[in-house]
């Protein structure tokens, strides 16, 4: 028994047509017969697959991702405290419609930026524009800039990913211009899109990330609001693997020491 064929329905390949802006085509559309309309079905799918493709591929170069551990190669067992939910929760991106931020709290080499990542990733695959980028970074391109038109299309750049994950901010202090700079790029993106921020400061401390910068409350006051807050507690996974590694070595060497073989020594060939 064959399976009958589904009608070709003009209406939606016309706006698929549409959709890729092919207008030389849409003026001649009334002059087409079945069979054309079902020739130019299949060459509409195959135009929509490459677009896809191509622009998944642009949409990872411009995300900056790097190298990153996949979520299901993460060890959930390692942190003392790290809600899986909360995180699986994420990565449905219901967070971008909402425009919620993402602020992931934890010290040093707990999977803050795993989780980042991840997520970013995930935005990407669904069609969103992402950029992962580190704070120290970031600021310091934006205070790197010698004119205000060229300061200002660096805020549009930042300002512009559906999704931006300003990584690292903590680790280092920063001048005023730079929590200045901040808080342009928090307060363009406030209650638009959604920014995740990693720190390994709680958000009190933030003073001593920014000494004397008059605008440290007003940045964390637009960040917290309409957030979701993840606080990963533990000790440093990068430190745990690296004493993985020399173990497995020290047992190595070891292990060659005892099969090496001993040649007697004072005997003549």
């Amino acid at each position: 028994m064959t399976t009958p064929e589904i009608p070709l329905d003009h209406a939606v390949l016309n706006s698929r047509v549409a959709a890729l802006q092919w207008p030389g085509l849409l003026a001649h559309w009334d002059e087409l017969d079945e069979a054309q309309l079902n020739w130019i079905a299949t060459m509409v799918g195959w135009e929509e697959i490459e677009r896809r493709r191509r622009g998944l591929e642009r949409r990872l170069r411009h995300a900056h991702l790097g190298r990153f551990k996949m979520l299901a190669d993460f060890d959930w067992t390692w942190p003392e405290r790290c809600d899986q939910t909360a995180v699986a929760e994420m990565m449905k991106l219901d967070f971008i419609k909402e425009s919620t931020n993402l602020l992931l709290v934890g010290n040093n080499g707990v999977g803050k930026s795993t989780i980042a990542q991840n997520i970013a990733h995930q935005a990407v695959l669904q069609g969103h524009s992402a950029l992962f980028i580190n704070a120290a970074q970031m600021l310091g391109d934006l205070a790197g800039r010698d004119s205000d038109s060229a300061l200002h299309r660096r805020l549009k750049h930042y300002a512009r990913p559906d999704v931006l994950v300003i990584d690292e901010v903590g680790y280092l202090s920063y001048a005023n211009r730079h929590a200045d700079l901040l808080f342009e790029i928090v307060n363009r993106r406030y209650e638009l899109k959604p920014t995740i921020v990693t720190t390994n400061k709680p958000f009190s401390d933030w003073g001593e990330v920014f000494p004397n910068a008059a605008c440290v409350v007003s940045i964390v006051d637009r960040l917290v609001h309409h957030s979701q807050v993840l606080l990963i507690e533990g000790e440093s996974y990068r430190m745990h693997e690296a004493k993985q590694r020399a173990d497995k070595q020290k047992r190595t060497r070891a292990a060659k020491k005892k099969t090496k073989p001993i040649t007697p020594r004072g005997i003549d060939s």
